[in-house]
């Protein structure tokens, strides 16, 4: 069913609300915000279909307002189930864009890692969103950068409106959707054979590994010419056991509280066994944002809220089919894939990436693969910022893939080109803190 004629059937006459998002000093929660309201009849309508769009100003921690041109589209995507749902993507375009060749689109995952909708990009990056502990407002200086180079950037609820944190494939679904709804938007001006990129570290590239994996069987017809995969989890089962009593705690936690609504066997199997203390621990990090939970529920131990040891309920035949199917490697990524991760990282074990980049080059995927030897978890995500534009670039450019599968140990601390990308990035944030126009300038 085309979209002219669902709005001639349904309340469709507001598809374009242009400066709805410019007229309030508070943005709404998705709950109480009709924009993420799909409109009836929507699920006939093909994948990426938008159904609904309008202009919002974008904030920096929702409270220093940015010069960019940012418009949010609702739009048609899918579960992993294959029903039909609806999310949102927030797309942010350059000020300036060539003329000779058509503006690179970059899909950008955030980290978002938590069930709350206060995590939510299209919410946390909104001029007047309560969002303390997103990660997306932290992230919001990479998607400056991304704009600064002259591209375009679609920001996808990838978690979908109910924040499905560590779901397999739908994530996917989701990212490749809101990249061919931005295509599909007539006011953003992009062209069908658009290049497009994914971007992600951490949650946000565990999320674009699920897109890379799903590309070719799920929407082919799309131009995705590299996926840039930081420390993408790989197996989270791993991550949970070696997080599970440590600093970052919180993170299982939320991972738990997610995929316990999500699969409903899991539900069924693990409830039995959880203490009082325990269902409401969960109940509690469904409502933390992504920080707030690390910072209150550090050196959490689950075997202290379970009526039994951790390892014997998670042995369970419930639990580990649903562990298997959160892993990714079950599928070959189309697009040429860039794997990014530190060696000595507290939260992602290098080894499970070890293992992915393997699984993916045996299978007959592209990988180039940067394990930096003096970076963590988290001084990797800036500091590989810089290689990650220039891998892009080279793709966008159609340069050609001299290397596949290099396992590099050069740590990009002691790298000058390093340096000089930190440097772009500080000038940035700075342009973001002082409410500044990003330009377009090439790193």
């Amino acid at each position: 069913m085309s979209l002219d004629s669902l709005a001639a059937s349904t309340d469709l006459g507001w598809i374009e609300q242009p400066h709805e998002g410019l007229r309030r000093s508070r943005a709404l929660l998705p709950a109480d915000d009709p924009f993420y309201q799909p409109p009836s009849g929507y699920h006939r309508t093909e994948p990426g279909t938008v159904l609904r769009s309008r202009d919002v100003e974008l904030a920096f921690f929702g409270v220093i307002p940015q010069r960019v041109s940012a418009m949010q589209l609702l739009y048609r995507t899918t579960d992993m189930h294959g029903r039909p749902e609806a999310t949102v993507t927030t797309v942010l375009l350059p000020t300036e864009r060539g003329s000779e060749n058509p503006c690179p689109l970059v899909s950008y995952q955030c980290a978002i890692d938590a069930v709350t909708p206060r995590c939510l990009p299209s919410y946390a990056l909104r001029r007047g969103a309560h969002a303390v502990g997103s990660l997306a407002q932290f992230e919001f200086v990479l998607m400056a950068t991304a704009v600064a180079q002259g591209w375009a950037v679609s920001v996808p609820d990838h978690g979908g409106t109910n924040g499905r944190w560590g779901a397999p494939k739908e994530p996917g679904y989701r990212i490749l959707d809101g990249v061919r709804a931005a295509l599909n938007c007539r006011r953003l001006g992009l062209s069908a054979s658009t290049p497009v990129g994914l971007w992600g570290y951490s949650g946000g590239g565990l999320a674009t590994a699920w897109a890379a994996e799903v590309n070719a069987e799920y929407a082919p017809e799309l131009n995705v010419v590299g996926a840039v995969l930081g420390s993408p989890v790989g197996d989270p089962a791993n991550t949970y056991r070696r997080l599970n009593g440590s600093l970052a705690s919180g993170l299982p936690a939320l991972m738990a509280a997610s995929l316990a609504q999500i699969y409903p066997e899991l539900d069924r199997a693990l409830r039995p066994h959880l203490t009082d203390k325990g269902r409401s621990l969960l109940a509690a990090a469904r409502r933390m944002t992504t920080v707030c939970s690390v910072l209150r529920l550090a050196n959490r131990d689950m075997d202290n809220y379970v009526d039994r040891p951790l390892d014997d309920i998670l042995d369970l035949p419930e639990i580990q089919r649903v562990l298997k199917d959160i892993r990714l490697g079950a599928s070959v990524p189309a697009p040429p894939v860039l794997l990014v991760q530190a060696v000595h990282d507290p939260i992602i074990a290098v080894d499970d990436i070890d293992a992915l980049a393997e699984t993916y080059t045996a299978c007959g995927a592209t990988v180039t693969y940067h394990r930096d030897m003096l970076s963590d978890h988290i001084l990797l995500q800036p500091m590989s910022v810089p290689m990650t534009l220039r891998w892009l670039t080279d793709r966008f450019a159609g340069r050609p893939l001299t290397d596949n599968f290099v396992r590099t140990t050069w740590p990009m601390l002691l790298s000058p080109n390093t340096y000089r990308g930190m440097a772009r990035l500080a000038f940035i944030a700075a342009k973001l803190i002082t409410g500044r126009t990003v330009g377009r300038r090439q790193l």
